[in-house]
């Protein structure tokens, strides 16, 4: 079973059921959208443009405080196993789905295998650092996309055996569809040229669901458009909230600010576009700081921590924080001064075809078995020789 929630997941789903289908005789794979990401704008749309196929089971987990939809989501997964058998839960990333997903298998003794596990900020006022750690305890299997996320399994006491270093397989996605990225027109209906904007996503709760911190990102999207021309497609709630506590002045102030496209959430497709054409991007977000990395493009991380440390180490992305300030100051320069980023290994889009190989091996598949071949008694019974 493939478990997915929200809109990061489908990224590292699609890869990975790609290439189990590669090998039918072997596996056969049920895909569970918990609903946690229930709009269109950010759940369907991605199914679509990823090619994803309708889910064997939608949950319909909606929204609401982390512990009933982590609740709902552990409630209606379980009811779910326990009538549909299967032999491995497959969950990805760090959303409450990610975490109630493996505590539901781990409590039936089904083994989880935890895809992107091992990633650390250090910072336990994230739900997300929760979600992980919950995750990466219950886990059989722990497929890293890094070298750090290794060691700080190793720290924590995982087993050796338990751990297994296989790449990003988000990356696997974005390789996959960067060339039919480059053939959309968003940037030609949004006005824009390539290199000559920025780009903006926001959709943390530590970041725009805390009052205090709207005046903030409101002061930073005006300083910003002041300097280059922005597009931020705006998450829903993000939108709720800042049309909630700004004033109607300010609020209507961003809304006909020329130099601002707020623009509607995109689908995947679209969003590489801009992303990968964009001179800088600012966001909150994990995955897009490993995005930028391997477009090479300039990252300012809107957060004082990060669980991707290799994006700074290794590639575009540079922590600023909330700080308007600090943000216009790196953009009123030039940016040729952020360093040059090299792709970390296993970055490769290769991710997902070696977490198959090792779950044929785990599985104690042999090795001449290949997806033409149609007998899956046999399959087995060579299994148990």
């Amino acid at each position: 079973m493939l478990v997915a929630g929200a809109r990061p997941n489908f990224m590292k789903i699609a890869p990975l059921r790609s290439a189990l289908a590669e090998y039918p005789a072997v596996f056969t794979t049920q895909l569970v959208h918990t609903g946690q990401h229930y709009d269109y704008k950010m759940s369907q749309v991605f199914f679509d443009d990823l090619g994803l196929p309708e889910p064997d089971i939608f949950l319909e987990v909606g929204s609401g405080y982390h512990g009933e939809q982590t609740a709902r989501a552990l409630a209606g997964f379980e009811q779910y196993l326990l009538n549909h058998p299967t032999d491995l839960v497959i969950v990805v990333g760090d959303v409450n789905s990610t975490a109630a997903a493996s505590l539901a298998a781990a409590k039936l003794h089904i083994p989880v295998a935890h895809v992107e596990a091992g990633l650390r900020s250090g910072d336990r006022r994230m739900p997300e650092e929760i979600n992980r750690i919950v995750t990466d305890c219950l886990s059989d299997i722990l497929y890293t996309h890094c070298t750090e996320a290794d060691d700080n399994l190793r720290a924590e006491g995982i087993a050796e055996e338990r751990i297994v270093f296989v790449g990003n397989v988000m990356i696997d996605t974005l390789r996959a569809f960067l060339p039919r990225a480059e053939d959309t027109a968003i940037l030609e209906r949004l006005g824009l040229t390539a290199g000559s904007y920025a780009l903006l996503t926001l959709h943390r709760p530590e970041n725009v669901d805390v009052p205090e911190k709207i005046d903030l990102i409101a002061e930073l999207v005006e300083l910003v458009s002041e300097i280059i021309p922005l597009v931020f497609p705006i998450h829903p709630r993000a939108a709720k909230n800042l049309s909630s506590f700004l004033s109607r002045t300010r609020w209507d102030n961003l809304v006909e600010n020329t130099n601002l496209r707020l623009i509607d959430p995109v689908g995947y497709i679209e969003f590489l576009r801009l992303e990968k054409d964009a001179r800088v991007v600012l966001t909150d977000s994990g995955g897009i700081q490993e995005e930028t990395t391997v477009l090479g493009v300039p990252c300012l991380t809107l957060r004082e921590s990060t669980e991707r440390p290799v994006t700074v180490t290794c590639g575009t992305n540079t922590l600023v924080g909330l700080h308007p300030d600090r943000v216009a100051e790196l953009l009123s320069n030039p940016l040729e001064s952020t360093k040059k980023c090299c792709c970390p290994p296993k970055w490769d889009g290769k991710a997902a075809r070696r977490i198959v190989e090792h779950l044929m091996c785990y599985f104690g598949i042999p090795p001449q078995v290949t997806g033409k071949v149609a007998d899956r008694g046999k399959i087995l019974e060579l299994a148990t020789q």
